[in-house]
């Protein structure tokens, strides 16, 4: 049986584990071969052993995408194993927790180096083969937080999840004349290995409280919309973003810890 991703390949960052393996593995199940990155070496192999055990194409490579050398590598890497790239997803992420009040210089340019500048940098590496197949799909991982709702110390954060969709906007049209359509996801809260690893038990059950579905959602979640974006049948979606948060943000009151001026 075909499947709807057969021949194409793709390229993932910050997908370890996480909700960058959920897009893998949703992707190499449709029938790409997946070329992930991540600077979690160990991670990152024994995801490519597992997936390639259950018989997916899959090969991983050490990369920071906030540099464009390794980006560079990232996309050679992927032309020379399998000479193209059709589907890019910028994912790599981070998320340190700090009031704007104490966000170092250094702090913020590093969330905006990996969040913004990374998912700039590999679309522009991508984007020469892509206009040669006249052919491409961009999906980026944004967020709730910054598009649509914020919290305290996530300002950096915030702001660079709301900066990708800008770009993407603007990148959607410039492109379109190759037939490269360019998305975003934006997740709510996700029952990630670092969430479990980072907040206790209590704050996982009060985030999943919030949510109307009734349970945080899955990196699978994710990677299935993710899928969706990349495939032909989202041929005429360029320039949108897709909320995948269980309806977390629809309800009009909202509880929320606020700073309070002492």
């Amino acid at each position: 049986m075909s499947k709807r991703l057969d021949g194409r390949t793709a390229i993932v960052t910050g997908a370890a584990r996480g909700i960058g393996k959920g897009i893998v593995t949703c992707l190499a199940e449709e029938g790409a071969k997946v070329l992930f990155t991540d600077l979690n070496v160990e991670g990152g192999k024994a995801t490519e052993a597992e997936l390639r055990g259950h018989g997916l194409e899959v090969a991983f490579l050490k990369a920071d995408t906030s540099k464009s050398a390794d980006v560079a590598a990232m996309v050679k890497a992927t032309i020379d194993r399998w000479g193209r790239v059709d589907i890019l997803c910028p994912n790599a992420g981070i998320f340190p927790e700090t009031r704007i009040a104490d966000i170092s210089e250094q702090e913020w340019d590093e969330v905006c180096a990996v969040n913004l500048k990374g998912p700039f940098l590999a679309a522009k590496a991508c984007l020469p083969h892509m206009q040669k197949q006249r052919y491409g799909r961009i999906v980026i991982t944004s967020s709730i937080t910054g598009p649509r709702v914020s919290s305290p110390g996530h300002g950096h954060y915030a702001a660079t999840k709301a900066g990708v969709v800008g770009f993407l906007r603007t990148a959607a049209l410039e492109w379109a004349p190759w037939g490269i359509t360019v998305n975003a996801v934006e997740p709510g809260n996700i029952l990630t290995e670092g969430m479990k690893l980072h907040r206790d038990q209590a704050f996982i059950d009060a985030q999943q409280s919030a949510v109307p579905l009734g349970r945080l959602g899955t990196p699978r979640d994710i990677g299935m919309t993710v899928r969706f974006l990349a495939s032909d049948e989202a041929e005429y979606i360029t320039g949108q973003t897709i909320v995948v948060d269980g309806g977390q943000i629809l309800p009009e009151m909202q509880t929320a810890i606020l700073p309070r001026a002492q």
